[in-house]
């Protein structure tokens, strides 16, 4: 299977999961046969967070069962088999995103991965003022008159560490606008990126409006004035096929539990030479070569970035994730979500009184259709009264801002209401949303 080099040129090479398929695979997850207020659940929140397949929940307990022991640290037989899962894990998930299993760090989530890697940079400035670490370090150092940019399209996840990161070394933070519509202005990034830019921080996906970024574009803007990139990819690492180091990106982060693994696992990419260049985030045990009573030595990446008992059980789970999607094909999903997201966005918007959130059906955003998620805004009824109708359908989606207040903002909207789709979702269950979702005006007295 051939990975497609960029985003913006990535196309299914193989055919969609087909309907048989989907119903084979929806046999793995059993919280979706359970009913919700008397009707089967139809879960359209994946992009919050996603379910789990049996052999996820299993490799989590046969680990506990079996291997339960601290890593890196005991002699003993179970040590060994614990350190091995851990760095079994590591392997895996390190290949399934074009990696090497040295340039990923685990990390409890997405937010942790970003947030380690704005600290670091923070403390690589502190530790260059005090004549601590090498050229390598001082490279990285960000202070007054540099600039930090990111796009009005971020999550908090991606906008609250950087905004920190600004305020404790006196960098300028900067944002690449959106159009009325949602669209980058990639005219004003071509503007904005310039030579004081030392760190471009962008989601490869956005999670209000499902539009894929121009990877390509802002990494050869970024690498024309020597400026790290860092790439939010929850919303594709579990959506599209990834490889990142193809990519070019410096840092990248995602969850696991948006890609069927469980909660409190995500992981950091970073190029090799940059996790070696930079300080540690937290410290403690386990991270250490030496340590005096004055001071301590550090170990190369990844472990100079895992202090402390470590989430091994979920890592183990994590791994059993990426084999169940690399066994059903990443590029099939993709194909099959394609349909699901183009339905959805097609649906919603044929309703009166509905408005929906990024690329109209079939449109194109920087060269790539939307992923399988469909925001939206209906008139005259707030999102959380959208969520409640729906809900009472058995039917469950995400309302509220999404963590994206700035974009709300922006276009106009305090909040809105996501239905997103993964591999596991039926045609049958985005027309069951459709239906009900046109019934909302209607139940609520605002239709004409």
């Amino acid at each position: 299977m051939a990975l497609v080099k960029t985003p913006s040129t990535l196309l299914p090479a193989q055919p969609a999961l087909d309907d048989a398929e989907v119903s084979r695979i929806r046999a793995d997850f059993p919280v979706l046969a359970t009913t919700v207020h008397g009707h089967p659940l139809v879960y359209l929140d994946s992009g919050a967070t996603s379910q789990h397949p049996r052999s996820v929940l299993e490799a989590e307990q046969e680990f506990y069962e079996q291997r339960n022991a601290a890593v890196h640290r005991g002699a003993h037989e179970l040590a060994v088999r614990a350190t091995d899962a851990y760095e079994d894990a590591r392997v895996a998930v390190a290949r399934f995103v074009g990696a090497s299993p040295d340039e990923l760090v685990w990390t409890s989530n997405a937010t942790e991965a970003i947030n380690l890697v704005a600290y670091a940079l923070g403390t690589a400035t502190l530790w260059a003022e005090r004549g601590r670490g090498g050229e390598d370090l001082r490279a990285l150092a960000v202070g007054p008159g540099d600039e930090i940019v990111v796009t009005e399209l971020e999550h908090h996840a991606n906008l609250i560490p950087w905004q920190e990161l600004a305020f404790r070394t006196g960098a300028t933070l900067r944002w690449i606008p959106v159009d009325d519509a949602g669209k980058l202005r990639m005219d004003e990034a071509e503007r904005i990126i310039g030579p004081r830019t030392r760190v471009l921080a962008f989601s490869h996906a956005s999670n209000v409006l499902g539009s894929v970024a121009p990877v390509e574009e802002l990494v050869a803007l970024a690498r024309r004035t020597g400026a790290l990139t860092v790439l939010d990819a929850c919303q594709s690492a579990p959506h599209l096929p990834l490889d990142l180091a193809a990519l070019g990106v410096d840092f990248a982060a995602f969850s696991g539990h948006k890609m069927l693994a469980p909660t409190g696992i995500g992981a950091l990419y970073g190029r090799r030479e940059l996790l070696d260049a930079l300080p540690p985030f937290l410290v403690g045990g386990s991270m250490i070569t030496t340590v005096t009573m004055e001071r301590a030595e550090y170990l190369p990446a990844p472990q100079r970035f895992e202090a402390g008992t470590q989430r091994i059980s979920q890592t183990v789970a994590f791994a059993a994730a990426v084999d169940y999607l690399g066994h059903v094909g990443m590029d099939r999903i993709h194909a099959r979500e394609a349909e699901l997201g183009g339905r959805l966005a097609e649906g919603v918007a044929a309703l009166e009184g509905v408005r929906l959130l990024g690329p109209a059906p079939g449109e194109q955003w920087h060269g790539s259709e939307r992923i399988a998620l469909a925001a939206f805004d209906v008139e005259g009824v707030h999102a959380h009264d959208v969520g409640q109708y729906l809900d009472s359908a058995g039917i469950a989606v995400r309302v509220g801002h999404h963590c994206a207040q700035p974009l709300h903002r922006r276009l106009g909207l305090t909040a809105s209401t996501r239905a997103s789709a993964y591999l596991y979702t039926t045609s049958d269950e985005v027309e069951a949303f459709l239906a009900a979702l046109s019934e909302v005006r209607s139940y609520f007295g605002v239709a004409r």
